[in-house]
């Protein structure tokens, strides 16, 4: 796959506590030469942060997100980011382990563009980011 150009490039922020959860995504992308940026938050205070101080670019973004996660979870990330005029509407998918039905519908309902369980295996996990790199470079953002 060849790497998008500059203007076609996503600014992903991974909201993720697990250190190994990271890792796989992080190998992941270099196993599918996903070039977009990816940038890192522990939580979902950390997150907003990030969004509203600049540190993610506001061109181009979108968010994959835990739901399991310290101090702010992402349930309650979503609340705030929904709330929040400036970061309503950037696109959100969850990348969780949690097969809550509960947590399911209240994510769909504040908008989340997807919601995908983990997968267990790391080829499994590879597979899952190529489709999303797929899908990234298929979608209109803003």
């Amino acid at each position: 796959m060849t790497a998008p150009s500059a203007d076609r490039l996503l600014n992903i922020l991974l909201v993720e506590d697990d250190e190994v959860d990271v890792m796989n995504v992080r190998r992941a992308f270099r196993k599918n030469n996903i070039a977009n940026p990816l940038f890192l938050a522990g939580n979902g205070l950390e997150a907003l942060d990030h969004l509203r101080n600049g540190v993610v670019p506001r061109d181009r973004r979108i968010i994959l997100l835990d739901l399991n996660m310290p101090m702010m979870n992402g349930i309650e990330f979503l609340r705030a980011l929904r709330r929040d005029p400036d970061l309503s509407h950037t696109p959100v998918i969850v990348l969780t382990t949690s097969n809550d039905e509960r947590d399911r519908i209240e994510a769909y309902n504040l908008n989340v563009a997807g919601y995908i369980l983990k997968p267990v295996t790391f080829t499994n996990f590879c597979e899952v980011m190529a489709a999303l790199n797929k899908y990234w470079a298929l979608v209109e953002l803003p």
